[in-house]
């Protein structure tokens, strides 16, 4: 072999040599890096395996729907004044949820906890518990409260009546019942004053002018108790006592306050009031009849202007043209105002003696205000064919 061909051939020998060696050194290098991140790769996978698994088995047990495949609607219903931890209780009893603490830590945490409404709910056994908390939260489309307006004039009949338009209650019968006997109030001062009266006897309704005219809210499940509770102490209200020292100078009671104001807010306008209820006032004081259409309407249910001496004659402790003083009780729920103007007179009217009035424009309401009785008769000779007409207007037979 040539000199020269043996340096080519040690030469290449040389070079695969180090060729080999570098080799081995790239890999251990590359090596040595990747058996870490391979190691922790794996292990990684390992764990979050076992979390996977294990999540699936909690959840499996304590949040998953109760039957994913169960579409049928379950009737569920919250109370007003059911605390969380009742509604996760209700949930679980009627196997809605797989565990009722995991919901109640749930709502809490997802800031459900002091929304959930009281309702009717349709919920499902394949509903998550995050779906119960949102529908429980968002409510069940029907309103927990509403509101009436009572309105100053009515009696007992027409609020009951409006009760029923309303549809707040059913039936009229067994409010109307309570208002008449008054028994199961008694525990209201004035109501059982009333009861106390031997005279009571002689009313038409017990709570007749005790029924505060005024707008409420009431709970959607109001009862014809929880009404007329609502509206008694709302009358407790409207008669502070400041009232009561004013009756007393007066000699009147609460009861005979209310029945004045009863019959001066179905007499005239809110600026008449002070001016009737010194003509009654004036009246009493001289021992007349009050003389009061509006007493005799509510015994006999006429709505017309003109009454007839039929009317007039009817026998009846209401009729105030045939007894003297004040009838029974109220004919009415009266407003503030009225009860005001039973209390205060008006002085002027007080002093100069008016004994009468009439109607001056029954459109209006503006009243005709006179001293004597021949004035008085000479006013009715002018005005009554204004109140003929009115009621043939209204078609008023009655």
């Amino acid at each position: 072999m040539s000199r020269r061909r043996r340096q080519n051939l040690d030469y290449t020998y040389a070079d695969l040599e180090k060729e080999r060696e570098y080799g081995l050194f790239w890999y251990s290098w590359l090596w040595h890096i990747l058996r870490p991140l391979l190691i922790g790769a794996g292990a990684l996978i390992l764990t979050l395996g076992i979390l996977s698994y294990g999540w699936r088995k909690v959840s499996e047990r304590y949040i998953d729907p109760v039957n994913a495949a169960d579409q049928t609607e379950i009737s569920f219903v919250v109370q007003s004044g059911d605390s969380l931890t009742r509604v996760a209780g209700n949930l679980k009893a009627q196997n809605l949820i797989r565990n009722k603490s995991v919901f109640k830590y749930y709502a809490d945490f997802a800031g459900f906890g002091q929304k959930i409404q009281a309702g009717e709910y349709k919920l499902r056994r394949s509903m998550t518990i995050a779906e119960i908390a949102d529908q429980l939260a968002q409510g069940d489309g029907k309103p927990l409260v509403r509101t009436i307006t009572i309105i100053p004039g009515w009696t007992v009949e027409n609020i009951a009546q409006y009760l029923v338009q309303e549809k707040v209650l059913a039936s009229a019968d067994l409010f109307l019942q309570k208002a008449k006997t008054g028994s199961d109030y008694a525990a209201y001062y004035y109501v059982a004053d009333i009861l106390s009266q031997p005279a009571s006897v002689q009313r038409k309704y017990m709570l007749e002018g005790y029924l505060a005219a005024n707008t409420y809210e009431i709970y959607t499940s109001a009862n014809e108790d929880d009404i007329i509770k609502k509206l008694l102490s709302q009358t407790e209200g409207m008669y502070p006592d400041a009232y009561h020292q004013r009756a007393e100078e007066l000699g009147m009671t609460m009861d005979q306050v209310l029945t004045l104001a009863s019959i001066i807010e179905k007499e005239a306008k809110t600026a008449d009031f002070a001016r009737v209820s010194a003509v009654f006032h004036n009246r009493v004081r001289q021992n007349m009849p009050l003389g009061s259409d509006v007493t005799v309407k509510y015994v006999t249910g006429s709505s017309r202007m003109a009454l007839s001496a039929q009317d007039l004659d009817v026998s009846s402790p209401y009729n105030t043209y045939k007894v003297k003083g004040l009838p029974p009780g109220p004919i009415c729920s009266p407003s503030p105002k009225a009860v005001e103007a039973a209390l205060y007179p008006d002085e002027s009217f007080i002093s100069e003696n008016y004994l009468y009035f009439c109607s001056k424009n029954p459109d209006t309401g503006e009243l005709h205000f006179s001293k004597t009785l021949a004035e008085h008769e000479q006013a009715v000779s002018i005005y009554r064919p204004l109140w003929e007409a009115f009621d043939q207007r209204r078609g008023q037979q009655r």
